[in-house]
């Protein structure tokens, strides 16, 4: 069976510009919007105390983010913040006047009108521009890779997008919605990777992501645990990892905790990055065929690789076996935890994380990143069940098993 494969940072670290996207400031200003919308809620955090007895660590804490919205992903904090930024520079506003009732208003239809917002998506991320954009009355174009979820795709339809399923990959449906949004007056691509020329949307997208960042930090210390030791962040393009470990290490500057990145094995632009070692991005190419639909992403953004660069202690490359066992424990767990129904790239950590611990062929890895029975580990379930049928097939009918040393 297919390992993890992993790769500890040895990278120059660079002057570390694009850590102040994530300032503490911007990230207060996200969330300060996000919270302007009624159906507002900190999503929950998930204590795992019985994993965590087993899998020997002092804490497991899993961000829910299948209530995020009533939209089953986190996605929408991006794509809304953005949109909102967008509209706000394009007014010469502060963004803190774009709140729900203001972009919702009658008022705001006559000053700003209408824009169309393009996209690229596996499902999670075009479905909250299709929702942001049908709350504030705006357009949006979404394009999705082939292979794409029927499911996913009515979802995004019933927001009222125009929606399409290509025959190309992630990467080439970015292109095609770049070079529409360069055709059509009043369009804007919002994509959240970036290159040479388109760097200021995905940053914004970046600050959006760092609601649920903020949430979890303030809701660690509710639970009286404070500063994590050990954060598992999965990723793409890297924008989601890139705005957690950049808001992390904005707050606790001089003490951070390790930071473990982790991706499917078909798309894994930045551990092959960091397994070069010079610090330039590499990209993957061709069908990325994963069932983490959310990561098969093969060009990493150039903004986040910066901060990732810099402050990531590893990289991680996963078999899908890894997020299929990690679904089936969120799913089923032990007496006294709570439930956490997790999708394919939500569930990731938590595989990665048992596999570590409870397989000594990742002994030099566990020791390497110190976590033994007074790590406090925190991470992200990112989407909840937003394919019903793939869920069940691995969930209920085992599929993509794991043969590793049970924990």
């Amino acid at each position: 069976m297919e390992k993890i494969k992993w790769v500890i940072n040895q990278m120059s670290v660079t002057d570390d510009q694009r850590l102040g996207i994530m300032s503490l400031r911007n990230v207060r200003q996200a969330r300060d919007f996000h919270k302007s919308f009624p159906q507002y809620t900190v999503t929950p955090l998930a204590r795992l105390d019985g994993m965590a007895k087993r899998l020997g660590v002092a804490n497991i804490f899993v961000k829910d983010e299948s209530f995020r919205f009533g939209l089953n992903a986190f996605k929408v904090l991006g794509g809304s913040f953005a949109m909102a930024r967008y509209i706000a520079s394009e007014m010469h506003k502060d963004v803190s006047e774009m709140t729900y009732d203001y972009l919702t208003s009658e008022r705001f239809r006559e000053e700003f009108g209408q824009a169309t917002f393009f996209t690229a998506t596996d499902g999670n991320h075009g479905r909250g521009v299709a929702w942001a954009a049908g709350k504030l009355g705006q357009k949006a174009v979404v394009h999705m890779p082939k292979g794409s979820s029927r499911q996913r795709y009515d979802n995004i339809a019933k927001e009222g997008a125009q929606v399409t399923i290509e025959e190309v990959n992630y990467d080439d449906c970015v292109r095609m919605a770049a070079a529409q949004a360069r055709e059509t007056v009043h369009g804007v691509i919002v994509q959240d990777t970036a290159w040479d020329g388109y760097e200021e949307i995905p940053s914004w997208i970046m600050q959006g992501y760092g609601t649920m960042a903020s949430e979890a930090s303030e809701q660690l210390r509710e639970n009286e645990a404070n500063r994590p030791s050990h954060v598992f962040v999965q990723a793409g393009v890297g924008s989601l990892a890139g705005a957690v470990v950049g808001y992390f290490t904005n707050l606790y500057p001089e003490n951070p905790p390790k930071f473990i990145v982790m991706e499917a094995s078909a798309a894994d632009c930045l551990y092959r990055s960091a397994l070069a070692g010079d610090g330039v991005p590499r990209s993957v190419e061709g069908d990325l065929s994963t069932i983490m639909a959310g990561l098969a992403c093969g060009e990493p953004n150039t903004i986040s690789w910066d901060i990732l660069r810099n402050h990531v202690d590893a990289f991680l490359s996963c078999p899908d076996w890894v997020c299929a066992k990690g679904m089936r424990m969120l799913a089923v767990p032990l007496k006294g935890d709570p439930k956490v129904i997790s999708g394919e790239s939500g569930a990731v950590g938590m595989g990665v994380l048992a596999s570590i611990m409870g397989n000594d062929y990742y002994k030099e890895l566990r020791d390497a990143l110190k976590l033994d029975r007074f790590s406090k580990v925190l991470m992200f379930s990112t989407e909840g069940n937003t394919d019903s049928e793939k869920f069940r097939s691995i969930v209920w009918d085992g599929e993509y098993p794991s043969v590793e040393t049970s924990c």
